[in-house]
C-alpha cells in the first residue's frame, strides 16, 4: 500500500471513530476543512497516522503553515518519508 492510500484508509478509520462521515473522493484537489474531518478528527488523523508509519512529519519538519489541501497534506508526509 502506497502512502496516499495509507493516508486515506487512516482517514476512514478515523471519521468512522469520530462519526463523521468523509465526502467521496478525496482528491488531491479536495480542501481539507471540506473533507469531513474537523480539527479533532486531524489531531486524530495524526496521532494515528504517526503509529502507523512511525513518524509525525509536523513536529519533525519546520512547517511554516498547516496544509490546506489533501495535497498539500500528502506532501508533508512524503518529505518526512524521504527523510526516514
Amino acid at each position: 500500500m502506497n502512502l496516499e492510500q495509507q493516508i486515506k484508509q487512516a482517514m476512514q478509520q478515523v471519521a468512522e471513530l469520530s462519526d463523521c462521515q468523509l465526502i467521496e473522493p478525496i482528491t488531491v484537489d479536495t480542501l481539507l476543512l471540506e473533507s469531513g474531518l474537523d480539527s479533532l478528527g486531524y489531531a486524530m488523523l495524526v496521532a494515528q497516522l504517526e503509529e502507523d508509519l512511525g513518524y509525525d512529519p509536523f513536529s519533525e519538519l519546520a512547517i511554516e503553515t498547516y496544509p490546506s489541501t489533501f495535497a498539500e497534506f500528502l506532501s508533508v508526509y512524503q518529505r518526512c518519508a524521504s527523510k526516514q
